[in-house]
């Protein structure tokens, strides 16, 4: 098993961040995500509940039907992320 240092890792999670960003306000699978970063879904998985912890992200886990996923969750940017991307990408224009 290789490991991956926390800078890349941080880095990984920046780039799921800005894809999330990029396709707001649409909630993404995690394999959708994980094909995007070229990296394992289990692994993506594993960042993207660090992030759930850290209020960056956010899990749906019911259908735009209102079914309960069973085995899949979408994700997409918190509020709070979301407007701190919006003002930073505002700035960088």
């Amino acid at each position: 098993m290789v490991k991956i240092s926390s800078e890349k890792k941080e880095k990984i999670k920046e780039h799921i961040l800005s894809f999330l960003y990029h396709n707001s306000p649409n909630a993404l699978f995690g394999a959708h995500i994980s094909r995007e970063v070229i990296r394992d879904e289990e692994f993506v998985k594993n960042l993207l509940l660090e992030m759930e912890k850290q209020r960056l992200v956010t899990s749906i886990s019911k259908s735009n039907n209102g079914k309960d996923y069973v085995r899949r969750l979408r994700w997409r940017l918190t509020n709070d992320a979301f407007r701190a991307y919006k003002e930073a990408d505002g700035v960088m224009r």
